[in-house]
């Protein structure tokens, strides 16, 4: 049986992990284990479906008709990235600031939604992993 397609999404999450955690440990001059989750160069999200969609497309060809729900599935991951996800995160934003003073609040996570450097990173990181899965595990 062929698990390619179940844990190439899985390679990418991790590869993508892995550059976050470095990129974001170089920035802060130290291990960044706080600055984890969502958010930061490049986007896990981006990453995860652009990984699948570029499997299928290299797998199965462009004319697939799993190809074009991948490649669905993987704008609507990468248009919530960009836009519902980052609006989250300013409304989060202003909230902890009209709500600085008030005592024992829990302070909301800011970082929420991807910059579209972040979301290109996440897809370069993608069809990366997806090309790797490609051309050193062919089917079996």
């Amino acid at each position: 049986m062929d698990f390619c397609y179940a844990w190439t999404p899985f390679l990418a999450w991790f590869a993508a992990g892995a550059l976050k955690f470095t990129i974001n440990s170089i920035k802060a001059k130290r291990m960044a284990f706080g600055l984890i989750g969502y958010g930061g160069l490049p986007s896990n999200h981006a990453a995860i479906v652009s990984s699948m969609a570029a499997l299928i497309g290299f797998r199965e060809g462009a004319d697939h008709p799993a190809f074009g729900v991948a490649i669905t599935l993987a704008f609507i991951v990468i248009l919530d990235a960009n836009s519902l996800r980052r609006q989250v995160g300013m409304h989060a934003a202003a909230i902890n600031r009209l709500t600085a003073s008030a005592p024992l609040r829990e302070t909301l996570r800011e970082r929420m939604g991807h910059t579209r450097n972040e979301i290109a990173a996440g897809i370069l990181v993608g069809i990366g992993v997806a090309a790797a899965v490609f051309f050193m595990a062919p089917r079996l």
